[in-house]
């Protein structure tokens, strides 16, 4: 049974119950949560891209051998360097790299959202929950920190490649199915 909104809380002699100002506390940081948030980088250097990833997995082999190795000094000295190129790739990159940060939505906000744009009685039939030709786009623009609108997330969507617009998909939704949270056993 779930106690009213204006049931005061009191203290327990059970170690386990939150005090009256612990739980005050811990609501405000409850309250407080920054939602999940997602980015997407759009790079169309193909070169620096692949420099990147190539410095990451040397700079990873790297950190594997001198952990390997710890009293090899050359294999400790490769890994900084292997590191710092990786650094050096990753700052060319994100120079050369336009990114689109989405955020979570709150529940109620994205239950709307999701309403607004209800499936066909055909796209129902086939198990979808909302309708992918309009949603898309609405959720895009919602979820975006950077202020896309939602013709400009309509244009990208249709005029991106099928991968590219499907990138954007997913930055926007996969956030909204984030969770922070687990069920403990304790």
């Amino acid at each position: 049974m779930s106690r009213p909104a204006s049931a005061k809380r009191t203290a327990s002699p059970s170690a386990a119950m939150p005090t009256e100002g612990a739980w005050a506390a811990k609501m405000d940081r409850l309250r407080r949560r920054v939602r999940p948030q997602n980015k997407l980088r759009i790079c169309d250097d193909d070169a620096l891209r692949q420099r990147y990833e190539e410095t990451e997995q040397t700079a990873r082999r790297a950190r594997f051998l001198a952990e390997a190795s710890p009293g090899d000094e050359d294999a400790a000295h490769r890994a900084a360097d292997a590191a710092g190129a990786h650094e050096d790739a990753r700052a060319a990159l994100d120079a050369a790299s336009d990114f689109l940060t989405f955020r979570a939505l709150p529940r109620p906000l994205l239950e709307d959202l999701i309403a607004e744009h209800p499936p066909t009685a055909k796209q129902t039939e086939e198990g979808a929950i909302f309708n992918p030709d309009t949603f898309p786009a609405a959720l895009v623009s919602a979820a975006s920190v950077d202020g896309l609108t939602h013709e400009e997330a309509q244009e990208l969507l249709n005029s991106w490649s099928a991968p590219d617009a499907g990138a954007l998909w997913d930055a926007a939704w996969q956030v909204q199915q984030e969770s922070r949270v687990e069920l403990g056993k304790d």
